[in-house]
């Protein structure tokens, strides 16, 4: 057997459990007929109104609402396609005891559960970005090329609290050697955000305090980088460009430390 040959025989097998037909070919579907069916070029510094001051500029802000406008939904399906794919892609064979068999090929464990993700995660990643942007391009090049870092950012921001669920899925998998209860969890976390940020809102507008939602912002970034933009919440809170660069950092280390203790629970402590 080849060097490289176990690591492509597992993501392959991988791929093939994650994707089977018709999955991909549902995904991709609901990926295009929602982005193009949602995106809105409506957002510009005059349809704020009333909203507090903003530091974006107004290039900034039409580049980042086009791609909010088409983000909710296909975000959502990329989150469900994610978390089923650790919760019951990995979840089935901790179960089934297909993990045991991969641990007989000669190949470091850290590269089974590299072949894991990219099943998981990069492949679902590539498809939704590959989409979304070619999207952004056919829709509106004038406003998405010249402002692309902006475009990034957005996405950057927005997929940064999904990720970290999903790793705190994998390591509940993992765990428990069950994909049921892992999914559920992942799920109350991903809804329990919204709710979170509602009371932390109120808290930051009675106070005129934006502690409470920087504190949030550490994991999910998008606030931080809404109110840069669109600066819903009020002037008491006016963060620049730097500061959502700085969040959007930090969430990122924060999910990188999740999917680390992840990796060395899969590679030392898995004992199946």
């Amino acid at each position: 057997m080849g060097k490289g040959k176990p690591f492509l025989e597992v993501l392959a097998s991988a791929i093939h459990e994650d994707y089977r037909f018709p999955f991909l070919e549902i995904f991709a579907f609901l990926y295009v007929t929602a982005t193009f069916s949602l995106a809105s070029f409506g957002i510009t510094i005059t349809s704020l109104g009333n909203t507090g001051q903003v530091m974006a500029t107004a290039n900034e802000i039409a580049a980042y609402g086009l791609v909010s406008s088409i983000l909710s939904l296909p975000l959502f399906i990329l989150i469900i396609l994610i978390f089923k794919n650790i919760a019951y892609g990995l979840g089935n064979e901790l179960e089934k005891g297909i993990i045991q068999t991969y641990f007989s090929y000669p190949i470091k464990r850290q590269k089974i559960l590299t072949a894991k993700l990219i099943s998981a995660l990069g492949v679902a990643l590539l498809l939704f970005l590959g989409i979304q942007i070619s999207a952004l391009y056919i829709l509106a090049p004038e406003i998405i090329l010249p402002q692309f870092g902006t475009v990034l950012l957005t996405y950057a921001s927005s997929l940064s609290y999904p990720l970290l669920i999903a790793g705190i899925i994998l390591l509940l998998t993992m765990k428990l050697r069950r994909g049921g209860i892992s999914l559920v969890v992942g799920i109350v976390l991903y809804f329990a955000m919204s709710m979170v940020s509602g009371v932390l809102t109120v808290i930051a507008t009675f106070t005129e305090s934006p502690l409470p939602l920087q504190i949030l912002s550490t994991i999910s970034p998008s606030l931080v980088a809404q109110q840069y933009h669109l600066g819903i919440l009020g002037d008491y809170w006016t963060p620049p460009l730097s500061e959502v660069l700085l969040f959007t950092g930090v969430s990122y280390v924060i999910v990188a430390f999740v999917y680390i203790l992840g990796y060395i629970y899969f590679s030392r402590r898995l004992n199946l």
